[in-house]
């Protein structure tokens, strides 16, 4: 079985900025690039760059007004990205990580492995979980909220 392949232009970086438009437009009437800036902590020079290429290649469209909206494209790739924060967050407190320590880990996790391996860690996890379902982990992006 082979792996499905990664878009090359999703590097952790790309993801980060999708991944931060997705949760931000849940708690911002609108995204723009200052809030990006903010919510990363990255200097607005390096966001306005970011914006430039994300748009370029298709995952967010940029309004007159400056405000940010993720494209379907963007859309998938930032849930994807985002479910994973979420399920590695979870998973790693339920295992007694301190959830600001799962929280960074999640961080990096979401961007290393497959989709397949996400896929079968999930399974596992959920499926030892069903016996004490407290433990058990969504996998559901749309609650969009860090």
């Amino acid at each position: 079985m082979q792996a499905e392949k990664k878009d090359p232009i999703l590097t952790e970086s790309v993801e980060d900025y999708l991944e931060s438009i997705l949760v931000l437009s849940s708690q911002l009437p609108y995204v723009r690039s200052v809030d990006v800036a903010s919510h990363l902590g990255f200097s607005k020079p390096s966001v306005s760059h970011a914006v430039k290429l994300l748009a370029e290649e298709g995952f967010i469209e940029v309004s007159p007004k400056k405000q940010l909206t993720l494209t379907e494209k963007g859309k998938e790739a930032a849930a994807r990205t985002y479910q994973r924060h979420l399920f590695f967050t979870e998973m790693l407190t339920n295992i007694g990580v301190d959830p600001d320590i799962a929280a960074q880990d999640a961080c990096r996790l979401e961007h290393c492995i497959s989709q397949e391996t996400f896929d079968a860690i999930v399974s596992y996890y959920n499926g030892r979980s069903d016996d004490a379902s407290d433990d058990a982990v969504s996998t559901d992006s749309k609650g969009a909220s860090n």
